[in-house]
């Protein structure tokens, strides 16, 4: 088995960022923790992400997808392709909003598995890095991540509640 070469490929603008994005949705075989500020503007109502992130899902039963976000209204407003995965795949998919404590982490980013991710320098900075075959440094996105994770509390739910 050939070892892959560890890449990191710098871009500084939105649609690069989304290319990023979704580089590393479509590289998860098990897990993907993806934390941003409201997940506006980056593509989590296409069609094409949406796509990645149900094939990923169906994938196994055991596959799991995270999301973090300071504010997860966007999701569950203007996204109803993620609200679907969500009803959907509520067993191995979770929505989750950080506590006001947390609100000064700028930094969003994506991780898949513990070698992909991609991560912006700041939530109003379409500046970033994608790294491809970085187990280190996934591995300290994963432990940030979970670190929030543990602090947070559910930001959607898979049922709908309403007036």
């Amino acid at each position: 088995m050939s070892e892959e070469m560890l890449r990191h490929t710098q871009f500084d603008g939105a649609s690069d960022y989304i290319a990023a994005l979704d580089t590393v949705c479509a590289s998860a075989r098990h897990t993907l923790n993806i934390f941003e500020k409201d997940f506006a503007d980056i593509g989590f109502n296409s069609e094409a992400r949406y796509d990645i992130l149900r094939h990923f899902l169906l994938g196994s039963p055991n596959n799991r997808l995270r999301l973090l976000a300071h504010d997860p209204q966007h999701l569950v407003r203007y996204c109803p392709r993620m609200m679907m995965l969500l009803r959907e795949f509520s067993h191995s998919m979770e929505i989750l909003q950080t506590p006001a404590h947390m609100r000064n982490v700028t930094e969003p980013f994506a991780v898949a598995d513990n070698a992909n991710y991609v991560r912006r320098y700041h939530f109003d900075d379409a500046r970033g890095l994608l790294a491809q075959n970085d187990p280190e440094g996934a591995r300290l996105l994963n432990s940030r991540f979970q670190e929030m994770r543990q602090a947070s509390h559910p930001g959607a739910t898979p049922t709908r509640l309403g007036l």
